[in-house]
């Protein structure tokens, strides 16, 4: 499998590649210069599971910032550069544990080898990362346009140049819109080098939109046995980032541990707020570290044969309900104490 001879990043506490635990990532969305707003965000990520957090860095204010987050926060922070070289160095001198870069927007070989001096005294990885959106105008025209070949060729090129920098502690990132184009560019590239790769589709959309192409995407990548940690990118809250991330591993196999919750599709049989119910049942379960299934069903009639290979469920009736435990039926409960029966099962799971 790919994933398990890649070569071994360290970020911060962390490490991903050589068969690590594909770690999950996110991105602050407020101004990196707001410290307080800034902590507050990546405080809230780290408790919906994020693992390692990139914050933009557009302004010396921003990287010099980074020092007093560093302090408040528990894992590793990547600092995103574009344009300006010196603000790599900026965010390095105050403590990002990574830098992402695009060596193709920063200027002259000059001050790409001035980040990498840097990179090199600290010991500190550098993310190459290549957008569709941003290929050179040169690989457009060779490959008769954006194509899978003309990124991962950009890729490398920019590996090449920091290699021959005398630096090798790096991480790959080749992103696109298109989902498909994306999936190719990363079976292309795995083939190409021994570096990790962060893993993501770019631009993907809203919570609705961005889940499915992210899902689609990083399932079918994934699932080769490509990838060392991944971001779904979601045009909304970044919480919703990991929320979605973890269940991608989850589902894929890669990730133990945390609730699963299934839950029936409803019908004409239902006879309770099942999608409401649903909800709250997620979000109470993300409280709770247990690697167990729970069931959410809208129809006693069926519920207790639907929940049978669940841990634990509830079913709901008309103004009453049944606790479910591997399929047998445990005892009727009123309907509007389902939750709250629910959740006294959980924080008693262990004893």
């Amino acid at each position: 499998m790919y994933r398990d001879n890649t070569k071994v990043i360290q970020i911060g506490n962390r490490k991903i590649g050589g068969g690590n635990p594909i770690l999950i990532q996110s991105m602050t969305n407020v101004p990196t210069e707001d410290v307080e707003a800034c902590v507050a965000q990546i405080l809230r990520l780290e408790e919906a599971g994020c693992e390692i957090v990139r914050c933009t860095v557009p302004t010396m204010e921003a990287a010099k910032a980074i020092a007093e987050i560093k302090k408040q926060i528990h894992i590793p922070l990547v600092a995103d550069i574009h344009f300006d070289y010196k603000m790599a160095i900026a965010a390095m001198e105050n403590g990002a544990d990574k830098i992402r870069i695009n060596p193709g927007n920063i200027g002259s070989r000059e001050n790409v080898a001035a980040v990498v001096e840097v990179a090199k005294s600290k010991n500190i990885p550098i993310r190459v990362g290549v957008n569709s959106g941003s290929l050179e105008k040169d690989l457009v025209e060779k490959y008769g346009g954006v194509t899978a070949e003309g990124i991962v060729e950009s890729a490398l090129d920019k590996v090449r140049m920091i290699e021959e920098l005398g630096y090798d502690n790096l991480v790959i990132s080749i992103k696109s819109s298109d989902v498909m184009m994306c999936v190719k560019a990363h079976e292309l590239l795995a083939d190409k080098t021994p570096y990790p790769l962060h893993v993501g589709i770019t631009e993907s959309g809203t919570v609705t939109s961005g889940n499915i192409k992210s899902s689609i995407g990083l399932g079918i990548i994934l699932n080769q046995g490509i990838g060392d940690t991944i971001r779904v990118s979601l045009t909304g809250d970044p919480v919703e980032e990991i929320k979605s991330a973890k269940l991608i591993l989850r589902t894929l196999g890669l990730r133990q541990g945390g609730i699963e919750v299934v839950s029936c599709p409803t019908c004409g049989r239902t006879k309770i707020d099942l999608i409401g119910l649903a909800n709250q049942v997620e979000t109470l379960v993300a409280g709770f570290d247990l690697d167990i299934k729970v069931a959410v069903m809208g129809c006693v009639v069926n519920g207790p044969g639907e929940a049978k290979e669940a841990d634990i469920g509830i079913a709901g009736g008309i103004k009453e309900g049944l606790l479910i435990k591997k399929g047998q039926i445990i005892k009727k409960i009123p309907e509007d104490q389902l939750l709250e029966v629910l959740k006294d099962e959980l924080l008693h799971w262990n004893d």
